[in-house]
């Protein structure tokens, strides 16, 4: 389910495992790839939503830092690691390059964002779809195009509209979590939540504002989903 809620400890036991400390996670099973995304103003990162509402331009990673001491941030992001192995952004440039030469279908990637310290939302899953160089003025950085699937639930082939599917940006995500003060504004459960749209996309709704955004849990959103015609 689009925009669902976890804690950090929920996002590592639905991935089975015991921590997720890299943000670019290259198959963590047979099926898909997870990458954590962070819009918050002290993310290392540069993650984007572009104005499309369902593409997501995501920053490589850099270099692990060393006992010399030098900064990651002057140096550019790596394809390969020291011992000539792919790093995490290799892996990821490797599936686009083999997708456009016709030897690989696309990545699917489950995108997992950050909205606040240890409150994370599943934004859901993407194709990757291509790669970039950039050069920020300092050095070269990779940035990872990925967009929304019409494929969400990947073990059982569900399908979504996508001319009815928008992103919610994180900055309205935090502003309705504090508003609805992390619970259903229905029933008031801080179990199985996710961010609604009060009046669905395909009925004029929109993901612009914190109005027509709430916090309901999987029970109450049922409910209303059964109401709607």
């Amino acid at each position: 389910m689009i925009d669902q809620i976890y804690s950090y400890r929920e996002m590592c036991d639905i991935e089975n495992v015991q921590t997720l400390q890299r943000g670019m996670n290259f198959r963590m099973n047979h099926r898909y790839s997870v990458i954590l995304m962070s819009r918050r103003s002290n993310a290392p990162y540069s993650d984007k939503i572009l104005e499309d509402s369902i593409t997501i331009e995501y920053e490589g990673h850099d270099a692990p830092k060393t006992s010399y001491e030098i900064n990651p941030k002057t140096l550019d992001q790596p394809k390969l690691t020291r011992n000539g192995t792919l790093t995490q952004n290799g892996k990821f440039i490797e599936s686009v390059e083999k997708y456009k030469k016709d030897t690989s279908e696309l990545e699917k990637v489950k995108v997992y964002e950050k909205i606040l310290p240890g409150v994370w939302s599943l934004k859901g899953f993407f194709d990757l779809i291509d790669y970039k160089i950039n050069h920020d003025g300092k050095r070269n950085v990779f940035i990872f195009s990925l967009k929304l699937s019409d494929e969400q639930d990947v073990e059982t082939n569900g399908h979504i509209d996508l001319k009815h599917t928008r992103l919610i940006s994180s900055e309205i995500k935090k502003e309705v979590w504090q508003r609805d003060k992390g619970k259903c504004v229905i029933c008031g459960s801080i179990k199985n939540l996710h961010f609604d749209h009060d009046l669905p996309f395909s009925k004029g709704g929109t993901s612009l504002t914190a109005k027509n955004i709430r916090l309901l849990c999987a029970k109450c959103n049922l409910a209303k989903s059964d109401k709607i015609e």
